[in-house]
Formats: C-alpha cells, sequence, structure tokens
C-alpha cells in the first residue's frame, strides 16, 4: 500500500522538544501503570467527590479488596468481563482498578441505557458480573435473565463519601436520573460489603501483557449494531504515553496535577484523558457527578486550583453562560481539550478571553482509544483538528484506501499503536474498516493541509452527532418502525443550540391517530434520551432510491433548504 511510504509532513510543524515517536512504554499493562502509581505517589489526592477525597494509598487499598472479592469470592478468572454501570463517583476507580489487578476485562455501561440497550451489551459482551449504580438496578432487573450475569454489586452515591449529605445525595440523583428511587436487586451485593469480603482474600498475580484486552468499549455502528472494540492493554498504554509526551512540558511547575473530570468517566474521552492519564502521572481527578447542574458545578471549580479541562464544545457554552463563572481564578489553569463534537469557533474566542487558556481541539474515535490527532496546547484555535499525535501516521485516502495529495479531500485513516485490535466477535465489521498495513478507516471526509494539520470536512454521512454522542439512524428507526401504526422511518440530524444536533424523524403512518407526540414516547421508552427524536414530520412518503433505500441525504438537503427559508 502506498501509505506505508507515507511522508510525514506534520513532523515540521511539531512543538520543540515533542518526540515524533514514543518509545516502548514502560508497563506492560494498565495494571501496572496503575500499581506503579500507588507506589510512586501514595499520598497525592488520587480523586475527589463531592467533598470526599481518595489518596492513591487508600485507592491501592479499596481496589486490591475489590480485586479480592472478584477474584476469590466470585472466582472469576482471567480475561472473564465485568461490566461498570456508574456516573462519575469514587467507586468508580475503585472497581476500574479492581478489574484489573483481578486480570479481567472492563465494559463501560451508560448508566442512562435503557432495557433494550443494556440487554445488548450484556448479552454481547457475556460479562459475568456487573457494579451498578442501585438507582439503575430496575433496569438491570427487567433483562438480567436474558444476560450471562451471574454476579451484581449494588452501590449507592455516599458509598464511599466520608460524610455523604442526603440532600446532597439526592439532588445528584434526581438529576442523575429523575423520580428514580433506589433499588435493591434480590441476591446482589453491596459494595461495601464486596470490599469486606474482599479484604480477607490474597489476591493472585495474574499475568497481564500487551495483546490482553483492557476494555470492550461499546460505540454505534453505521448499521445500528452497537460494537464492542477491543481495546488492549497496548492500545491503551501507548495512548496514555502519546498524550502525556503531546501535553510534554505543560505543567512545568505544578505537582501534582488537577483535572475537572466533567464527562462520564464511562465515556473513552474522559476516560483516557482523565481517569488513566492523570493517574499515570500522580494527578487529582475532581469527579463532577452532576455537570448538568451548572451553578454547582461552578461553586465546585471554585474549590480547587485545576490545571486541566476536557470538555465538549456544549460544556464550554454552558459554563461561560453560568453566573460566577468568570470570576473564578484561572491562574492555575495550563491545558483545555475539547473533543467528542466539533468546538464553535465563537465559543473557543470567548473561553481564551475569559479564561486565558485557549482550547486544544482534538480528534479521536473508540476505536483509537482515542486520542489521535489534536493541536498543540498553546496554539491559536483555528478550527483545525491538528497535527497526528507522536507514532501516529494520518492518510487522506481515496476509494482505492490509497492517499490523496495535500489539499484534497478524502477520507480520513489512522495508524497507530493506539487503533483498537478490532471488534468483539466481529470479523467481517473488522474488516470492513481496516485496510492492509494497520490502517483504520474513520469514516470521516477530511483533508491535511501543506502544513500537516488535519481539518474535518464533513462527517459520516449518516451520523448525528448529540452532546459528542454518536447516533446512529438505524438504530432509531428499527425502533420506531416497531410502532403500531407505522409503515416506514428516517432519522436525520438537524442544528441544535443546546446539544450541537438534535434528531428529526420522519414517518409514514398506516394510522392517522398516531401522533407526533407518540412516537416520542415510544423512544423515551426505548431509548437513551439524547437519541430520542426532538421532532417528529409525518409524510406520505420518504425518498427512496431505485432499489427501495430510504435517502436520509435528500431528507437533510430539503430540511437544510427549509431552514434557510425560514431565516
Amino acid at each position: 500500500m502506498q501509505g506505508d511510504r507515507l511522508e510525514k509532513i506534520w513532523l515540521k510543524s511539531y512543538p520543540p522538544g515533542v518526540s515524533p515517536e514514543v518509545g516502548e512504554p514502560q508497563f506492560r499493562s494498565l495494571r501496572d501503570m496503575i500499581e506503579h502509581s500507588f507506589t510512586e505517589w501514595p499520598d497525592n489526592r488520587a480523586y475527589t467527590n463531592m467533598g470526599t477525597s481518595l489518596t492513591y494509598r487508600e485507592l491501592d487499598r479499596l481496589s486490591l479488596e475489590f480485586a479480592g472479592y472478584l477474584q476469590k469470592t466470585l472466582g472469576l478468572t482471567r480475561g472473564e468481563r465485568v461490566a461498570l454501570m456508574m456516573p462519575n463517583i469514587l467507586q468508580y476507580p475503585v472497581a476500574l482498578c479492581g478489574v484489573f489487578r483481578a486480570g479481567l476485562v472492563a465494559v463501560n455501561v451508560n448508566p442512562l441505557y435503557t432495557a433494550r440497550e443494556l440487554e445488548h451489551q450484556l448479552k454481547d459482551s457475556g460479562a459475568k458480573a456487573i457494579v451498578i449504580l442501585e438507582n439503575f438496578a430496575h433496569v438491570l432487573e427487567e433483562v438480567l435473565s436474558e444476560t450471562a450475569v451471574k454476579h451484581i454489586v449494588t452501590t449507592g452515591v455516599g458509598d464511599l463519601l466520608a460524610k455523604p449529605k442526603g440532600w446532597i445525595v439526592n439532588f445528584v440523583l434526581r438529576h442523575v436520573r429523575r423520580d428514580v428511587p433506589s433499588y435493591s436487586l434480590p441476591d446482589s451485593v453491596g459494595f461495601r460489603r464486596a470490599l469486606k469480603l474482599g479484604s480477607s482474600q490474597s489476591v493472585e498475580d495474574v499475568e497481564l501483557g500487551y495483546a490482553d484486552i483492557a476494555f470492550l468499549q461499546y460505540t454505534g455502528g453505521t448499521t445500528g449494531i452497537s460494537k464492542g472494540a477491543m481495546l488492549s492493554h497496548r492500545n491503551m498504554v501507548y495512548n496514555v504515553e502519546q498524550s502525556i509526551e503531546w501535553q510534554r512540558d505543560a505543567y512545568d511547575g505544578v505537582e501534582p496535577i488537577v483535572a475537572i473530570t466533567s464527562l462520564p468517566l464511562y465515556h473513552i474521552f474522559s476516560l483516557q484523558n482523565n481517569c488513566l492519564m492523570m493517574m499515570a502521572q500522580g494527578g487529582e481527578n475532581v469527579l463532577i457527578t452532576n455537570p448538568r447542574d451548572l451553578p454547582a458545578f461552578v461553586k465546585e471549580l471554585g474549590q480547587h486550583e485545576f490545571n486541566f479541562v476536557t470538555a465538549v464544545n456544549t460544556l464550554f457554552a454552558g459554563l461561560m453562560n453560568t453566573p460566577g463563572f468568570a470570576d473564578l481564578d484561572f491562574s492555575h489553569l495550563k491545558v483545555c481539550v475539547g473533543g467528542g463534537m466539533a468546538v464553535q469557533p465563537a465559543v473557543a474566542k470567548q473561553w481564551a478571553e475569559i479564561t486565558g487558556c485557549e482550547i486544544a481541539q482534538g480528534y479521536g474515535l473508540t476505536e483509537t482509544s482515542p486520542s489521535a490527532v489534536c493541536n498543540t496546547v498553546e496554539s491559536t484555535f483555528s478550527g483545525s483538528i491538528g497535527l497526528p499525535l507522536p507514532s501516529t501516521d494520518v492518510m487522506i485516502a481515496g476509494e482505492d484506501g490509497n492517499p490523496l495529495p495535500i489539499g484534497e479531500t478524502g477520507e480520513i485513516c489512522i495508524k497507530g499503536p493506539q487503533v483498537m485490535e478490532g471488534y468483539w466477535q466481529r470479523p467481517a465489521e473488522t474488516a470492513e474498516v481496516m485496510l492492509p498495513g494497520g490502517w483504520l478507516r474513520t469514516g470521516d471526509i477530511g483533508r491535511m493541509d501543506e502544513n500537516g494539520y488535519t481539518w474535518i470536512e464533513d462527517r459520516k454521512k449518516d451520523m448525528i452527532l448529540v452532546s459528542a454522542f454518536n447516533v446512529y439512524p438505524n438504530e432509531i428507526e428499527n425502533v420506531i418502525v416497531e410502532m403500531d401504526g407505522i409503515l416506514e422511518a428516517a432519522a436525520i440530524g438537524v442544528p441544535d443550540e443546546k446539544t450541537g444536533e438534535a434528531v428529526k424523524v420522519f414517518a409514514v403512518r398506516t394510522d392517522d391517530n398516531v401522533t407526533d407526540q407518540d412516537v416520542i414516547d415510544y423512544c423515551r421508552d426505548n431509548l437513551t434520551n439524547y437519541k430520542r427524536p426532538k421532532e417528529v414530520e409525518f409524510r406520505e412518503d420518504l425518498p427512496k432510491t431505485n432499489v427501495g433505500k430510504i435517502l436520509r441525504r435528500a431528507l437533510r438537503e430539503e430540511e437544510v433548504e427549509k431552514r434557510a427559508a425560514q431565516q
């Protein structure tokens, strides 16, 4: 393949001192990496949440207890999967580190999943155990009998808080998932009980290396089927090293780094950039359980001398529009990374004016662990997604899979040690996205300029991006056509001031009594909030190709024209 002889023109734009390659990492697994942190920085705060902090020494002890519970009490063996279904609370890092120390595989689950979505992920992953916030346990109960899950650990928000204030916990929960009480599943074990049971166990040292899977990280597919990206310890350790090298001198004089962690840790962006990268440097993650409560978020920011912030465009904008934010002390802020969705230029400009820190826009996918391309931390925001990270190659490819000349538009392809091992038990789908030589086809359309900066020109044709979450039309359409009185449906993305894009559905009815609210209500029962349509329009028919395939592109074009005419 010609891509193997690609000229790395981006290297001329690298910041001074940043190496074009990272050497072989010091650690062979994430377990080795975190255990080094436990011994290197025992007295540093590792995680803080709602006024309670865990030091690395305390995280060492608690995670070892949880590893003992998984390995000895439950009898889970090397490579078996454990699902983690929690928001940003202290139990998450304890459980995650325990999973690795027991030689197991973590399966991150969005706690807001509906029963339908949860069932698919648990069945597909074959998870034998799950750690779940008790307020979501009723969803698990609906599907438990259809899964391989045999062991359930439930936890409350306040289980690891030093002085849990009931009103704080309840307030957080109301905003995490409204009107859902705590729920005790039969045969489940509480988190504190699991730690106690594990405290008397000795954990066996399970051999882990580069090739072992660390995460089954689920991502949407263009077919609407959620697939588990197999992210190995090699993928993740390398990506942590690549990101640290990229930010090389940004924290000179700062010890330890304090990161504001408001994006959910079950999402690959926050998981790598905050959870793992901060732990590798002995840093502190300040966990924000409910970032939607912006006044409380701003109040929390005022309690910390923070150095690192990750966010998506809508969160940057929301914070700046919250009273009190502009009055915060930003003198310690060194790095801001925007990802998940395009950062709007106006938002980036205002953020820099208020905080004095530019947003470094980056790009990646679940399949790249996720960081692949990013702007330098000192660069002025330009709208570009940046330069390939060290040990990463980017190719703009034509339809034949070969590189196009500089400046031409084609598919963005990525090669590097962070590219996934493949999709879990889906060789055909893996083959569809992998080119010879280890190149990953992202499905995103872009170009590279003469200085090696990559620019996104278009996204995957049909994907909808709602608050940094990928939403795939087929999944929504498959749910809606199950409704009585609906013949066909097509979903597209439309502009939305709060979420970037929102879902709009076009549908053909067989029963005129079906209303748009009926469709929305049906989706509320079967789809996570960000996947639900905000608008529904009924039509007599939908545009189709000559073989009967619905033309979403035609619907998008019509919608653009209609909205332009209304302005």
